[in-house]
């Protein structure tokens, strides 16, 4: 079976201490959904802020500080991607460096026979085949990973994948109510627009 989760790179929140944040996962990389903790979501919007060395002190102003940052800088990138698991074999593609999650909905053109960037350090090749996308990710000394996916299957995986950011946004919202109430409804729109969630998929 072929799961297929959006990620976030989490790798700096060592300490942070603006508000409580989780441990990092073993593989560095935090799954967005509906059913993250309160300190999972505070750990992805602390990466967040952190990766454009934004400040998140003082609380309450963090919507003047993203606002800030976006006018000098025109938009946000979210270090991560989209993670391609196969639960049959165990095999693993993690998003490259330098692949952003704001580029999420580049996955579409899988379905048109074309190619996304999926980063690199470790580089993923795509190779379309008959019906079908092939993964291969270097993977050190040992054999590379592959992971095949039928593109038949491909517009419910990303479908589950648009859910699942969607429930993120709806956690955010709730989090920023908790933590800095007046910012929360201009970081959910910030998300929102640069991440391209609310928006229909549309892969017809």
């Amino acid at each position: 079976m072929i799961v297929i989760d959006p990620v976030l790179e989490l790798s700096a929140t060592a300490d942070f201490t603006s508000w409580p944040v989780t441990e990092p996962p073993g593989d560095a990389f935090l799954t967005l959904s509906g059913r993250m903790t309160p300190a999972e979501v505070g750990a992805a919007m602390a990466v967040i802020f952190r990766y454009h060395d934004i400040p998140t002190e003082p609380v309450a102003d963090l919507h003047h500080l993203l606002d800030r940052h976006l006018t000098e800088a025109e938009a946000l990138t979210v270090p991560g991607g989209l993670r391609v698991r196969d639960t049959t074999t165990g095999a693993e593609i993690q998003p490259g460096c330098c692949c952003g999650l704001e580029d999420w909905r580049e996955w579409r053109n899988v379905l048109r026979e074309e190619d996304v960037w999926l980063g690199h350090s470790p580089g993923t090749d795509l190779e379309h085949v008959a019906g079908a996308v092939r993964l291969r990710q270097e993977n050190g000394p040992s054999s590379p990973v592959l992971v095949e996916i039928r593109l038949d299957d491909l517009p419910a995986l990303l479908a589950t994948v648009h859910l699942q950011l969607r429930g993120f946004l709806g956690l955010v919202h709730d989090w920023a109510a908790e933590t800095t109430s007046r910012a929360a409804a201009r970081l959910v729109t910030v998300l929102d627009e640069n991440l391209e969630i609310s928006g229909p998929l549309e892969l017809a």
